[in-house]
């Protein structure tokens, strides 16, 4: 069986190993084909991500005015070693015939709104770095990455997944990892790893929700439903709510994200779990949200964006767990409704 381990020198995907996996050995040649291919994109890109990841300050790239700049490349094709390749969009510049180009322009441009307009934050660094994107990356590749440095994203095979930029919260999930890495640089291994992931899909969600005016109750809390093709019965790759985002598929089989700590993934595999056990945050997140009501991004997302900035690279479950809580206290009390939304949440998945 083929593994998209990606340890020691982590690549930041939306579609976790355990999916690609599960590709890798379906009775479909086709599909085969195009695992074994998002395999080896990963593995392409790895030696880039070591180097970014070590030094996010000197990766990112300046804006000339410090404001939104977002700069959409296309690869043609092509595999990471040609990235950013040709550019055919800049800040500024008009709407032009192909989709995914577009969707990497808005797509990058929203979510540079909302870290703007929610807290405040300039860009993925905070002082205003360019978001450099680029767009038809490989043939029908199956998969999307954040290299450290900007985005790069596949097509898709047109049956299990279609183009990556269809779905905004892939793309403010990839993003996020940007921010991550000015912020608190969580190790891509074990329990930090798995924080990694989670503030991404988060975020992601967050975003998407942001731009759409969802409030908690009316959101789908599923993460790239837009982006599931024809082919599958998948809903999404990761749901937030208390059921699986897919299960019995031919090719990607059951959904095999944790809800609970009891059921924490403790081997090797995915970088320990940094996409498995996300899924226990995810769903504690979920539960606070609907608790406290309204709109996520307002409270339970300002709660969890301070938390960020407070952990260090290698915080553990346990950090994750207080800092929310010292952080709820601090803002709205210690007898608050939201102090105990998130404390009932925390316990709901066995803290």
């Amino acid at each position: 069986m083929l593994r998209c381990t990606c340890h020691p020198h982590p690549l930041l995907c939306i579609i976790p190993p355990y999916m690609l996996d599960n590709l890798s050995t379906s009775s479909d040649a086709a599909v085969r084909k195009q695992a074994v291919d998002a395999i080896a994109a990963s593995a392409e890109a790895r030696a880039v991500r070591t180097v970014m990841q070590s030094m996010p300050m000197m990766a990112a790239f300046a804006a000339p005015s410090a404001k939104k700049n977002r700069l959409i490349h296309d690869v043609k094709g092509l595999g990471m070693s040609r990235l950013p390749g040709k550019l055919v969009r800049k800040e500024g510049d008009k709407a032009v015939a192909d989709p995914a180009v577009n969707e990497a322009y808005d797509f990058s441009g929203v979510t540079y709104d909302f870290y703007m307009k929610q807290f405040q934050r300039n860009s993925l660094d905070g002082r205003g770095t360019t978001l450099v994107s680029s767009v038809h990356l490989g043939k029908k590749l199956n998969n999307a990455f954040w290299n450290g440095q900007q985005m790069a994203y596949g097509d898709g095979d047109g049956q299990l997944f279609v183009r990556f930029t269809k779905s905004l919260d892939v793309v403010g999930h990839e993003l996020t990892h940007g921010v991550i890495s000015h912020e608190c640089n969580l190790e891509y291994q074990d329990e930090s790893g798995a924080l990694n992931e989670h503030f991404a899909d988060v975020f992601g969600v967050l975003i998407s929700q942001w731009k759409k005016k969802h409030t908690a109750a009316k959101a789908t809390w599923l993460v790239g439903k837009e982006i599931m093709g024809p082919g599958t019965k998948a809903k999404a790759l990761r749901d937030f709510g208390p059921g699986k985002a897919y299960e019995n598929d031919p090719n990607l089989g059951t959904d095999p994200q944790p809800k609970h700590l009891r059921d924490k993934f403790v081997g090797s595999f995915d970088n320990g779990g940094v996409h498995l056990n996300s899924g226990i945050f995810n769903h504690a997140f979920f539960l606070f949200a609907k608790a406290v009501g309204g709109y996520a991004y307002n409270e339970p997302g300002a709660i969890w964006y301070e938390t960020m900035r407070k952990l260090s690279s290698n915080s553990q479950f346990i950090d994750m767990v207080t800092t929310t809580q010292m952080v709820a206290t601090k803002n709205h009390g210690s007898g608050s409704k939201q102090l105990k939304a998130l404390n009932d949440a925390w316990k709901a998945v066995g803290f």
